[in-house]
């Protein structure tokens, strides 16, 4: 098993950059710079800084809830995936977990 860490960005799944979705680019982004894999996930409910409890609800919040971007990668990868993202000058949270990464494969 080989050290890693897991780089967790969180956004809004209505935020965009360079007329696409900001998880979109993140992960387009990543791979053009060599990552190896990458996910994004949608929430279905949360609370960020300001308590306000959002749900998935038929239409009427549409666009509020927050999409989970992560990559299982090397210390140095998670700080230039960060460091080009301080580039675009946006607001962005993300998370960086210590990780052990494997495989297994029994064929």
């Amino acid at each position: 098993m080989d050290e890693y860490v897991l780089l967790r960005f969180y956004v809004h799944e209505n935020h965009r950059l360079h007329w696409k979705p900001l998880w979109e680019w993140l992960l387009t982004e990543a791979s053009r710079m060599g990552v190896t894999g990458g996910s994004a996930f949608r929430a279905m409910a949360g609370f960020g800084a300001h308590r306000v409890l959002h749900e998935e609800r038929f239409f009427e919040l549409q666009g509020s809830l927050t999409v989970e971007v992560e990559f299982v990668v090397t210390e140095a990868e998670a700080q230039r995936l960060i460091e080009r993202v301080s580039q675009e000058k946006l607001r962005a949270l993300y998370a960086i977990i210590p990780a052990r990464f494997g495989a297994i494969d029994n064929t």
